[in-house]
């Protein structure tokens, strides 16, 4: 027993001389104030677009009420790590975590990157774990706001498998997604036993090419789902086989140069409820005896363009756009239809922000304009129409340091 365990512990040394720890993260607060209610997250640090108008027994608007406050749990630390090499392949993992895991004003220490990779000196890379989903990719916009763009940039870190090929300036992306923190939207509200019914992983491939100050590329993304796997009609359950399969579609661009950016991203969408982008489903036929449904997924085609200038004083414009296309079926009724912004016929959002960068500080303000037409969905079409527009005006600054 002695033997075995002076052996261990010489083992467990000398594999810890093999790997290479470094330590990063920053400390940030953020303060913010809005107009009126909106729908959010994170405590109102991830911010996605107004609430509608919902009148009291005067006719008061009750979401027509400023709020505001100040946080600093998005506070971030993280670890990466160098290890020995696997055969040929170089191996890498990271773990990164924040306390922005919230709850009822309950803070919880969440995983934001879990993953380990290999990578071949041929140009292929496999990674295992959470870490950014392929449609966040390398052309995100760079703005204060904790949504990073959200509901018009997709917003998501999930479980996956993830092989990239890069060659002369492509590079090959092929994914396959679970869900974890971001989830479907459903009948149960937001949950990963839709995906989990399904067994099917989302499936992501994309292809990009970068030359000089250019980056450009484009993908594919399906999701898969079971919705339900049981009904009940007449008083009886019945085991339904139900599925809805959705693709959506993305092309993105940046070019940069040390003191100025330029980025700009365009997604036409199915049922990306779980990347935070506008979107959902909805019935579209029913079976009179088992109950068993049909679903049908709305299509959002949603683009945004962001301008940044400047180093050590930055000042960055965004401006983003969604809009609802409806549904190849009709809907059986319009309220049974499941999704995040579903009576929204078109939303836009612009944005201007100042910095002040130095190496291990920012300090930032940003003003938001945004406006959401909201109205009735139409069955025959799933479009939005008689429409009304809601407008929420959003400051908020942010300090971070760095180390």
């Amino acid at each position: 027993m002695l033997l075995c365990c002076l052996t261990a512990l010489y083992t467990a040394k000398a594999q810890k001389s093999a790997f290479d720890y470094s330590f990063y993260g920053f400390v940030r607060g953020d303060y913010y104030v809005n107009s009126r209610s909106n729908v959010e997250g994170v405590d109102g640090l991830f911010y996605l677009f107004p609430k509608d108008v919902a009148k009291d027994a005067e006719g008061k608007d009750l979401n027509a009420t400023p709020n505001g406050s100040f946080y600093s749990f998005t506070t971030r630390f993280g670890i990466d790590m160098k290890g020995p090499d696997v055969g040929a392949a170089r191996t890498t993992a990271k773990v990164e975590t924040d306390l922005g895991g919230t709850n009822n004003m309950q803070f919880m220490l969440r995983i934001r990157h879990a993953y380990l990779r290999l990578a071949w000196q041929g140009g292929s890379t496999l990674t295992m774990g959470q870490t950014w989903h392929p449609l966040f990719g390398e052309v995100a916009p760079n703005i204060l706001d904790l949504s990073t763009g959200s509901p018009f940039q997709p917003f998501n870190r999930s479980p996956q498998i993830s092989y990239q090929y890069a060659n002369s300036g492509f590079k090959f992306t092929a994914a396959a997604l679970w869900q974890l923190i971001y989830l479907t939207v459903g009948a149960e509200g937001k949950s990963e036993k839709y995906i989990k019914d399904g067994v099917l992983p989302e499936l992501y491939a994309g292809l990009d090419y970068k030359a000089d100050n250019w980056l450009v590329g484009g993908g594919v993304d399906m999701t898969s789902i079971k919705p339900r796997l049981q009904s009940v009609m007449s008083g009886k359950t019945y085991k339904v086989d139900e599925r809805l399969t959705g693709f959506s579609y993305d092309l993105h661009a940046k070019y940069s140069t040390k003191d100025f950016s330029v980025s700009a991203k365009s997604v036409l969408a199915e049922n990306q409820t779980h990347t935070t982008m506008i979107g959902g489903f909805g019935v579209s036929a029913i079976d009179p005896v088992t109950g068993q449904q049909d679903y049908v997924p709305f299509r959002h085609s949603t683009s945004w363009l962001n301008l940044v200038y400047g180093s050590k004083y930055q000042s960055s414009l965004f401006a983003g756009y969604t809009k609802n296309l409806g549904t190849s079926k009709s809907l059986t009724v319009a309220d049974n239809v499941y999704g995040l912004g579903l009576d929204i016929d078109r939303f836009v959002n612009i944005s201007y922000c100042l910095r002040y960068v130095l190496p291990h500080w920012h300090l930032g303000l940003e003003y938001t304009l945004s406006t959401a037409w909201y109205g009735a969905i139409n069955p025959a079409s799933g479009k939005v129409n008689d429409t009304h527009d809601v407008t929420n005006h959003r400051l908020s600054s942010v300090f971070m340091y760095f180390f």
